[in-house]
């Protein structure tokens, strides 16, 4: 399993994979799941992949010399040359189709489905930032700032902070530290998910990034951080006031005087019935 998030901010973008694969519980490898394509200057991509690892290692493989036609007749588009990440999306949507064909029938005929599901975003020179979740058929959906994070694989764990704090007009870095905290609540919940992990962060219109890291172990912000947000969750924690079920000590009874809804009903003998 895996856990990949990107976020779309008007600063910049953020993007966090970890490294685990696991095909049982004494069979654990680390790959890495995020690949940068950038051309200082004209274009930053990144790519983050979930999903049957062997096809996601073929797609990104391909997506090299994955080409697409010209409508106009100019020379084939890849990601190198696409004047916009629309097209770009094109192309890897294309590098997941030729996977299929290639594989795809083999795999169904040992059982396996082709599961693979990707984050793709960036920025080409003279068009604004976009992000992009792409599906196992190759199709894809957009960013918007409705939506301005995307997660694949084992995602549930660390949304709810991503949904408390995230929005297109987060600093930076506050998203960094909030993608962050996310794969941390993900690493504590769940052990297919793991160290070292890949963070890169673009700031908007800059074209390349120097803001590259692998996190491990030993990283000091990153144990620093562990450490405090366990702390800060339960002081939070215990600073909620537990729940008590008249108004003689609070103002806030779990069971106040004249609820909008009843509570359940009890059942008392063989011959009353729920309706």
């Amino acid at each position: 399993m895996t856990y990949c998030v990107a976020v779309k901010l008007n600063a910049g973008m953020v993007f966090l994979s970890d490294s685990r694969t696991n095909a049982g519980l004494d069979q654990i490898s680390t790959f890495r799941k995020m690949i940068v394509y950038e051309k200082p200057g004209d274009r930053f991509m990144c790519l983050l992949s979930a999903g049957n690892l062997s096809i996601s290692q073929s797609v990104r493989e391909i997506l090299q010399i994955e080409q697409l036609a010209d409508p106009d007749g100019g020379e084939p588009i890849t990601i190198w040359n696409a004047k916009s990440m629309f097209d770009a999306a094109r192309v890897l949507g294309a590098a997941v189709r030729h996977v299929y064909e290639r594989d795809g029938e083999a795999l169904q005929r040992a059982g396996v489905d082709f599961n693979a599901s990707m984050i793709f975003g960036g920025q080409v020179r003279g068009e604004g930032m976009r992000l992009f979740q792409v599906y196992s058929a190759g199709n894809f959906i957009e960013a918007t700032s409705e939506t301005p994070f995307f997660q694949i694989g084992e995602s549930k764990y660390g949304k709810p902070v991503l949904d408390r704090v995230i929005t297109p007009e987060t600093p930076l870095d506050e998203a960094a530290k909030c993608v962050l905290v996310s794969m941390d609540s993900t690493l504590k919940s769940n052990l297919s998910v793991g160290l070292p992990l890949d963070l890169a962060v673009y700031e908007a219109n800059q074209l390349q990034s120097d803001k590259i890291v692998c996190i491990d172990n030993d990283n000091p912000y990153f144990r620093m951080m562990h450490s405090a947000w366990g702390q800060k969750l339960r002081q939070v924690f215990d600073d909620i006031e537990d729940p008590t079920w008249d108004d003689a000590h609070t103002d806030v009874p779990l069971l106040p005087k004249n609820p909008q809804n009843q509570p359940l009903k009890k059942i008392a003998n063989e011959k009353e019935k729920l309706i």
